[in-house]
């Protein structure tokens, strides 16, 4: 497929009939299926408005929220998913910026013990600076992670607290400062077709190594917290196939929302057919499958897993 698809021909992809979307998709996918896993690091009380989010101040989500937990407790949780079958491990904060709650020296600290351990550190903790980007390059850390969320036609929808610019420059600073980028969207939030087809080409701009797409969940509380028909299993599908066929080379990794919003039938049929990874084990606010769950649907539908070294 050509690197400079667009949309109209996106589009018409999209509406294929869904296997033989699938079938094309399929050419795109990785030969070996790679786990990450996260550690919710900070959890709630965070500034921004994001519309979908139980961690904001903005809404009565009724979460339980903790400052930043301590070095000793990621190292724990770092070795029990390097056991699980994880590749990467992500440290993943809450608020707008690292600078929100002074923990930045702490994160670092963070980023080199998951480096000790043998697994790539990954880091999610909002808006950077570019010396902040290269602070955490300097640490050791091997790959950034911060979604532009949705396509920047509907992003105004959902937050008003920082633009997609700021997120576009977040991604533009890790980069340049050589680490790997895993940037992805979230789907379901009331998006049109065609706009899930515009995020798909954005990404393909951005070019990141690693895509997680996520399934809103909605939550109790959020201004999204009826949402839950706002897409379809077949539609996961389709835009899950759209991902991977605009963006060959980098790993679409199927994240939040997997177990809530598709069926096992179809969590295996985006496996085989349209995605590269996936996160293992539970997210920020919500659960997800057990490791060994996880593992037993990648070798169900015949994808070799990507070891640890």
């Amino acid at each position: 497929m050509s690197e400079k698809i667009n949309k109209e021909e996106l589009l018409r992809l999209y509406n294929l009939p869904l296997d033989e979307l699938l079938t094309i998709s399929k050419k795109y996918t990785f030969d070996e299926f790679e786990f990450c896993s996260l550690i919710s690091a900070r959890t709630g009380k965070c500034s921004q408005d994001c519309k979908y989010c139980a961690q904001s101040t903005r809404y009565n989500t009724d979460i339980f929220t903790h400052p930043l937990v301590s070095v000793d407790e990621v190292i724990k949780a770092a070795k029990e998913s390097k056991q699980n079958g994880a590749i990467n491990f992500a440290i993943v904060t809450s608020g707008k910026t690292p600078d929100e709650a002074k923990d930045f020296d702490e994160l670092l600290k963070m980023i080199k013990e998951i480096n000790a351990l043998g697994l790539k550190s990954c880091a999610s903790i909002g808006i950077l600076t570019k010396q902040q980007a290269q602070e955490l390059k300097k640490a050791g850390l091997n790959r950034f992670h911060h979604n532009i969320n949705t396509c920047k036609s509907y992003h105004d929808k959902i937050c008003t607290t920082h633009t997609y610019e700021d997120r576009i420059n977040t991604c533009k600073y890790v980069k340049e400062a050589g680490m790997e980028l895993c940037c992805g969207v979230i789907i379901g939030m009331g998006e049109t077709v065609e706009q899930r087809v515009e995020m798909a080409l954005e990404l393909a701009e951005i070019n990141p190594d690693s895509i997680p797409v996520n399934i809103l969940t909605p939550i109790k509380g959020t201004p999204f917290e009826n949402y839950l028909d706002k897409i379809d299993e077949e539609n996961i599908l389709r835009t899950l196939a759209i991902f991977k066929i605009a963006n060959p080379n980098s790993s679409i990794r199927l994240a939040g929302g997997k177990k809530a919003r598709l069926s096992e039938k179809n969590i295996l049929v985006a496996i085989k057919n349209a995605v590269d990874s996936a996160i293992v084990g539970n997210y920020l606010t919500t659960t997800g499958f057990s490791a060994d769950d996880d593992r037993k649907k990648v070798l169900k539908a015949n994808k070799k897993l990507k070891a640890c070294k």
